[in-house]
């Protein structure tokens, strides 16, 4: 004898679930593209001196902080809030694809001729898929950071990028020049707040701090 199932058992959960999604159906939906798992893949393509640029970024967290409150820069440092707290890391780490209003901060110096600490107006930087991995990508002014994401946990992914310069269409491919290499992290430090953090940049500063914030038509 055939029986209809009722609403007992596996049916009363989907049913719940997809009662929650009616309710929440007005509030923006955020798509994750899945990306590769490895965590380890990162370092099959970094360079030795990039993998311990990253191994250091707690020192250029300190280096960097410290000598920007040295110099008087105390408050503004405050004012950015979790953004340049070093341990402010989140869960879900990943930024969804899209356009981003970006800013970059930076801290530290390497010279006497470069501010302890300089925060630069906002730009267009955009998140894309590039196969199962995703790329970020500058689009506007003189110097422009481009390169790869790849997910090392759930709190931060891995930047391998390289800087354009000038008028040049494309970035040159990570690996080719070290003096245009970059290496990073990506971490969520708020609802809808990213950031691209870069230890010991070649030039200027001790700490990039790129802030990066979904663009809103």
């Amino acid at each position: 004898m055939i029986t209809k199932p009722g609403l007992a058992g596996p049916a009363l959960p989907l049913l719940l679930m997809l009662g929650a999604c009616a309710s929440t159906a007005e509030q923006p939906a955020v798509v994750m593209t899945p990306v590769a798992e490895d965590p380890s893949a990162w370092r099959q393509v970094a360079r030795p001196e990039d993998i311990d640029r990253l191994a250091r970024l707690d020192q250029a967290w300190t280096a960097a902080l410290s000598e920007a409150r040295s110099a008087g820069f105390e408050s503004a440092i405050a004012e950015e809030g979790e953004l340049l707290q070093p341990e402010a890391a989140l869960p879900r780490g990943e930024p969804p694809p899209g356009s981003y209003r970006c800013r970059v901060i930076k801290i530290g110096s390497q010279d006497e001729d470069h501010p302890a600490y300089i925060a630069y107006k906002p730009f267009f930087c955009h998140v894309a898929v590039e196969g199962e991995l995703l790329t970020i990508v500058k689009q506007t002014g003189s110097q422009r950071p481009a390169g790869r994401l790849y997910p090392e946990s759930d709190e931060r992914m891995i930047f391998l990028g390289t800087m354009a310069l000038g008028n040049e269409d494309e970035p040159l491919p990570y690996g080719e020049d070290s003096e245009r290499d970059m290496v990073g992290v990506v971490e969520r430090v708020g609802p809808f707040r990213y950031r691209l953090v870069v230890p010991w940049p070649r030039t200027d500063s001790k700490l990039d701090v790129f802030e990066l914030v979904p663009a809103t038509p």
